[in-house]
């Protein structure tokens, strides 16, 4: 486990909150449970959003380049397989072949300016 501040047995660095700009997003490989697993967060404001890097409809992963999972507009997260949008603030599809379905959340949080993953989900 990293020993930067805001980490401990339970929590894994990502980021320093301030080196993301309003709407931007990223990606991470985390450990969950032995199994590196794709994250990404999106900040929104002075809030963190995190979810699975997994398109509810196909299971593939959402990004269209390193890093990117809104679209033009930065409005919506977008799927780059089938074109799919879902909510910044739910993760609830609002359009396209997953109908009825979202995106699965991760426990991320702000801890003295650093944005954490807990490794205990």
């Amino acid at each position: 486990m990293s020993s930067k501040k805001g980490t401990d047995n339970n929590h894994q660095f990502l980021c320093r909150f301030d080196t993301l700009e309003n709407l931007e997003t990223r990606s991470f490989d985390v450990n969950i449970k032995r199994k590196i697993t794709s994250i990404f967060i999106i900040r929104k404001d002075d809030k963190i959003f995190a979810y699975y890097n997994s398109c509810p409809h196909a299971k593939a992963s959402l990004e269209w380049n390193d890093d990117e999972f809104l679209d033009e507009t930065k409005e919506h997260i977008i799927c780059a397989m089938h074109g799919a949008t879902f909510s910044i603030d739910l993760g609830e599809c609002l359009g396209g072949p997953c109908k009825g379905k979202g995106l699965e959340t991760v426990d991320v949080r702000v801890v003295d300016e650093d944005v954490v993953f807990n490794s205990k989900q």
